[in-house]
């Protein structure tokens, strides 16, 4: 199936993933499809079993869907973007989308910054609209605004609150297959900044995420798992055998650090054939963000 055709001026779209959450996703389609903008909307169903794509065509015919026959997590968003074809692509995932006028500004500073890679949005969470702590994260970076860029050069951001420039995004492969799902965001902030992309945050587009309040079971082994893995794909060899040590020892007495290594060692020798180190001066920056104590090396 081929992706929405854009309207001749459509400059930004919206590619939306989703498994299993029908009226959450029908809720976040009622605002996406009354954004002023009136970007064309793409959903990728990671395999869902509750009837989401049949809703979806129902209440909102002029939404595209594309069923994937497993569930690919992050990398369903990859399908999307290939498929959209709008120059920019914003991601929303089935409980967030975009303040009316966002989208438009955002286009509006991919015009302007030709470097400009991705762009990481500021982001109002719940219905007080409270700052997601990233936000301050992201303000702070030490990496500085460089001239060509329209914000504060960051190595993190979240995906729901996101915005490519596709040509950029399908140079450097989007999200890692290896991660599946989980902190995926940071890899592609680096594969980014590897390939001369500027990422920078630009508050003044703002993104809404109302996430479920109750307890997401899995998500920090996920995170755990994926941070080593990143390490594996990118980051120097004294690097990665202080992490991968370091969660050897806590995996002795923390049941999530053994799941989280457990997870992450059948994927190791993927890691290894598809291992790409980063380039001097990104490992530097990544280097100056863990000095300054953001997680991991980036702020996500």
């Amino acid at each position: 199936m081929k992706g929405p055709r854009p309207a001749p001026a459509a400059r930004i779209g919206v590619v939306v993933i989703t498994r299993n959450r029908r009226e959450r996703l029908l809720h976040t389609l009622d605002r996406l499809q009354n954004l002023p903008e009136a970007p064309p909307v793409l959903v990728l169903d990671n395999a869902s079993a509750d009837g989401t794509a049949a809703a979806v065509r129902d209440r909102h015919p002029a939404v595209a869907v594309r069923v994937l026959r497993r569930n690919r997590g992050a990398v369903a968003r990859n399908v999307g973007v290939e498929q959209l074809g709008t120059p920019y692509v914003a991601f929303s995932d089935d409980d967030s989308w975009w303040r009316p006028g966002a989208l438009s500004l955002a286009a509006g500073l991919f015009d302007r910054h030709g470097r400009l890679g991705l762009l990481a949005a500021a982001t109002r969470v719940g219905p007080g609209g409270r700052a997601d702590p990233i936000d301050d994260q992201l303000a702070a970076s030490p990496l500085g605004v460089a001239p060509d860029l329209p914000g504060p050069s960051v190595l993190g951001f979240l995906a729901c609150a996101s915005i490519v420039r596709r040509s950029a995004f399908l140079e450097v492969g989007g999200f890692h297959p290896v991660l599946h799902f989980g902190g995926e965001e940071a890899l592609l902030a680096l594969d980014l900044a590897a390939a001369g992309w500027g990422v920078a945050h630009c508050p003044q587009i703002v993104a809404h995420h109302h996430p479920d309040p109750g307890p997401r079971p899995g998500r920090l082994v996920r995170m755990r798992r994926n941070e080593l893995l990143t390490c594996w794909l990118r980051r120097p060899w004294p690097h990665v055998v202080r992490r991968s040590a370091g969660l050897l020892r806590e995996a002795a007495g923390s049941p999530q650090a053994a799941r989280a290594l457990v997870g992450a060692l059948p994927r190791i020798p993927v890691a290894l054939a598809l291992r790409r180190p980063l380039p001097p001066e990104v490992e530097e920056s990544v280097a100056l963000l863990e000095e300054v104590g953001a997680i991991d090396g980036t702020a996500r």
